[in-house]
């Protein structure tokens, strides 16, 4: 595989696959079966992107991301949206009348709930969306379905029976595209994003008096979360996501009062905010 490949964690035709040709078509997509195994790829030259999910709209946070990426020596250089539009796939000659059984991965089997329950269909949990298409292929019965992606279903040869089977419209996945080299834009481009990760001291307010900088210095969180460190409860660390560069005058003073209040402060990348960002804030206007 070619070292400009783009790796992803999953299977051919999994939504993070997806999201790698929609984001960068005509680039080479590279399976990996992990997330440390799409990091390494890129970190040894196999790739030169990794994709990596961070959050859905319905489902939370993607867990161990937040985990990897401030230990995986690579860059945050963008990022990328990409809707989770499901399809009920089965092979040919099935029919909805025939189907019995539904498989994916868990979460998508809670997205689908209407479905399932229309059609009488047994949910059948399997490791992911991408997986249970070539599962429900290799069968080749009428009974067994997949809820997967379109392109899931033109990789294994499936016949798509419904589309946009999910019960919520706004179903979206954020993901993190990362590289070895930091690639950091001019401080006076507008519409950017800088993602950092913090630990406060042990001190009373501490988060309080960390955060307060970005409140009078008028900069826009857009993401925080917390998460242990070490295994140690009284060790937080932070992922932050906030609207700005952190040479532009206001980030640059809350990045100061933010490091004044914590043990550590590391900087994951500098990038350009994807065109969705606008399309929600427009609509929430």
């Amino acid at each position: 595989m070619s070292g400009e490949a783009i790796a992803f964690q999953g299977l051919p035709g999994a939504y993070s696959d997806l999201a790698c040709r929609s984001a960068y078509p005509g680039m080479p997509t590279l399976p990996c079966v992990t997330f440390e195994d799409a990091i390494a790829a890129v970190r040894e030259g196999r790739a030169r992107l990794a994709m990596l999910p961070c959050e859905n709209s319905l489902a939370g946070r993607v867990p161990d991301i937040h985990r990897l990426l401030p230990d995986s020596g690579l860059h945050i250089v963008a990022e990328h949206f990409q809707r989770v539009e499901h399809c009920l796939l089965a092979p040919k000659g099935a029919t909805l009348a025939t189907i019995k059984r539904a498989h994916s991965h868990a979460v998508a089997l809670g997205q689908v709930r209407g479905v399932l329950r229309e059609l009488g269909l047994e949910p059948v949990v399997q490791a992911d969306t991408a997986g249970s298409a070539a599962l429900v292929a290799r069968l080749g019965g009428v009974e067994d379905a997949a809820i997967a992606s379109e392109l899931a279903a033109e990789i294994y040869g499936l016949e798509i029976l419904r589309r946009n089977v999910e019960d919520a419209a706004h179903n979206t996945t954020r993901f993190y595209v990362m590289a070895r080299e930091a690639v950091v834009p001019p401080p006076d481009r507008p519409g950017l994003m800088t993602t950092f990760v913090f630990r406060v001291r042990n001190v009373p307010a501490a988060l309080y008096k960390a955060l307060g900088g970005f409140a009078t210095n008028g900069v826009n969180l857009t993401k925080l979360e917390s998460y242990m460190v070490g295994g140690a409860f009284t060790a937080t660390q932070f992922l932050c996501d906030v609207e700005g560069h952190p040479e532009q005058g206001p980030v640059r003073r809350a990045l100061e009062e933010l490091q004044f209040f914590s043990r550590e402060t590391r900087i994951l990348g500098v990038y350009p905010a994807h065109p969705y960002r606008r399309t929600v804030s427009a609509a929430g206007d």
